[in-house]
């Protein structure tokens, strides 16, 4: 196994930041920083380099250093996911998993197949006020609009950041079995519950399995400042 640890990123940790756990699934973390990444550290780490700026590098790097770990505890076989034609990971066939970075910290978790049909995790910051307005009619739709009109500036924020997370994870859990690019609109949060678990739905037709209606559960958590949310889909 290759142990080379690079500067850029901090020691690998098996935890579960999340308020609900999923039997079977390993998440692994890190925190990375670009400016530590050095030239050789993709060969050092027998990892194919990807272009693009330091950040970029340093970003999918911690990925997929994540992503092979949480792969070797869970199948005994350290190996780096692949890049597929669209650009999604390629994992192995007895497992699903889905990797996370931003901000400077990255994750991936991976779970058998034979449990979990997919899987999407995605980390945000928390936007700024300012920010959030601005994007908020770009990533909500209109009943979810509606549902945030009561609620004080920060809540505001926080809750369209949240969207914003649970709809990246929702498009990595379902993009594997759908094979079609759907969009912020075409799903809303139905609900958030006092434990962070939440429930959203499909308003597009995907696939023959996955029609305009059906409902899915995800949850989250917070730290740090940041946002991460998880949808699992169970076998």
């Amino acid at each position: 196994m290759n142990d080379y640890q690079p500067a850029c990123c901090t020691a690998l940790v098996e935890h579960w930041p999340l308020p609900h756990a999923l039997p079977g699934a390993c998440l692994i973390s890190t925190q990375f920083a670009a400016e530590r990444l050095e030239a050789d550290d993709f060969t050092r780490c027998a990892i194919t380099p990807v272009s693009g700026v330091s950040k970029r590098q340093a970003e999918y790097l911690a990925g997929r250093l994540c992503a092979r770990e949480a792969l070797r505890r869970a199948t005994g076989t350290a190996t780096v996911p692949a890049v597929g034609a669209d650009r999604a990971p390629q994992w192995p066939a007895a497992v699903c998993g889905s990797i996370t970075h931003g901000s400077g910290w990255a994750a991936a978790v991976v779970a058998p197949h034979s449990s979990w049909r997919g899987l999407g995790l995605d980390v945000e910051k928390i936007m700024p006020a300012s920010r959030a307005e601005r994007l908020a009619g770009e990533i909500l739709t209109p009943g979810e609009l509606f549902r945030l009109e009561s609620l004080p500036a920060a809540q505001r924020a926080r809750r369209i950041s949240l969207t914003f997370s649970l709809k990246e994870s929702l498009f990595k859990a379902l993009y594997p079995l759908v094979l079609r690019h759907f969009y912020f609109q075409d799903a809303e949060l139905l609900s958030v519950a006092a434990d962070n678990s939440v429930r959203m739905r499909l308003l597009v037709d995907l696939h023959a399995d996955w029609p305009a209606g059906s409902e899915l559960d995800g949850q989250f958590g917070e730290f740090d400042g940041y946002l991460l949310s998880l949808v699992s889909i169970p076998r």
